[in-house]
């Protein structure tokens, strides 16, 4: 069976660039917690308010982007978040200007509530693109978009940010990035896209009712919490961590962290065609159980130098298929209840705002390789809702 049908050939491939666009957003977000850290003299759990306030957002955007989609359509979704990513960017400026950190925090929390808005529409967008047995598949191959924003997102950084770093050399960046959004917008506006809105009617409180009876639903909530925790603790100190155990500044650094994305990302379309061959449950319990390992050798081999880093870089392969997995499998079979789980999948992305702070108390207390621990738990957590989904008959084909 295809995976993708010729009729949705371009609204797939224009959602996809949706896909690059948060995870550049997300990746650099993750550089500004060791520029910030350097231009305002900041802790680690100081600097880590910025992962509080952007997946804080998700959380708080998520739900009424569902309510927004379903009351309109898709593309009404795409526009919105695009209207409030670019909006958030361009407030950096301004920011500067005023050199206060509150006020980069709320940029960081509206531009945050567009690419909030943009998962919230797309994800399921994609998913419903399709035969449901190709589904995880074909969010795997949307997603696989996702990490090259991400290695454009560090590029950016290095060049632009971390380079000279100041409070004008990160706003101007992301002033920048606002007006080509505002440029995307445009261009979204004047495409043909399936509307994608709802017939069927019901309240809120059904369709969350009916979703969390669902087990597989509920499960996957909760695992995306931890993974999306994982992933964001992972990132947002690999650059501290390279810096302790190669004795490097931030710029060149940030070298090892692309390396991590560029991993993610290839890995992405291995594991996509692992698919074929393999269930997705299995595959991601393969995958946490060797992120369990790798967190294990970041602590208990910190000041063994090249290792730690090497452990580090490979936890991002093992990492790439675990977040679009998750979603699938949780959506699988739910209909049309889809647009307001994905919210609740969405809203999950909570776990980056709290437990990213968590993980930088603990590397204040006792050592930036020591906080790997919370990254290693969360994938525990994984690796238990990957086994759990191995007794379903889950669509992977």
């Amino acid at each position: 069976m295809k995976t993708l049908e010729r009729r949705y050939f371009l609204p797939f491939a224009l959602v996809s660039v949706l896909f690059l666009l948060w995870g550049l957003a997300n990746n650099m977000t993750d550089t500004l917690l060791a520029a910030f850290k350097k231009v305002m003299k900041m802790s680690d759990t100081e600097t880590s308010l910025i992962q509080f306030a952007f997946y804080g957002s998700y959380f708080c955007f998520a739900l009424p982007a569902a309510l927004f989609i379903k009351r309109f359509s898709y593309k009404h979704g795409i526009l919105l978040g695009l209207l409030l990513y670019a909006g958030g960017a361009i407030l950096f400026y301004p920011a500067a200007l005023a050199e206060s950190y509150p006020f980069y925090l709320v940029a960081i929390y509206i531009l945050a509530g567009g690419c909030s808005v943009l998962e919230t529409t797309a994800n399921p967008y994609i998913l419903s693109m399709g035969s449901p047995e190709t589904a995880t598949r074909r969010l795997n191959i949307a997603q696989s978009f996702n990490p090259i924003g991400s290695i454009m997102g560090i590029l950016l950084s290095q060049q632009f940010i971390l380079r000279d770093i100041s409070l004008f050399s990160i706003s101007e960046t992301y002033m920048a990035l606002g007006f080509v959004l505002i440029a995307i917008m445009a261009v979204m506006a004047f495409s043909r896209m399936p509307a994608g809105k709802d017939s069927g009617g019901g309240n809120v409180g059904a369709f969350f009712r009916r979703l969390f009876r669902n087990r597989r639903y509920t499960w996957g909530v909760v695992a995306q919490f931890f993974y999306v925790g994982a992933q964001i603790g992972v990132w947002s100190f690999t650059i501290r961590l390279v810096m302790q155990e190669l004795g490097i500044a931030e710029k060149d650094a940030a070298s090892y962290y692309l390396a991590s994305i560029v991993l993610f990302c290839v890995a992405r379309f291995f594991f996509t065609w692992l698919m074929k061959f393999f269930r997705p449950s299995r595959l991601m319990a393969c995958a946490a159980a060797a992120d369990i390992v790798l967190c294990l050798i970041v602590i208990l081999m910190s000041g063994s130098g090249m290792l730690a880093v090497v452990a580090l870089v490979l936890v991002s392969f093992f990492m790439s298929l675990q977040f679009p997995t998750i979603y699938g499998i949780a959506l699988d079979g739910v209909g049309d209840d889809a647009k307001i789980g994905a919210s609740g999948l969405i809203m999950a992305i909570l776990g980056g705002a709290l437990l990213t702070p968590l993980q930088g108390t603990v590397s204040d207390a006792w050592g930036v390789s020591m906080s790997y621990v919370v990254p290693l738990f969360c994938f525990v957590v994984v690796l238990g809702y990957s086994v759990f989904n191995s007794k379903f008959r889950i669509h992977n084909s």
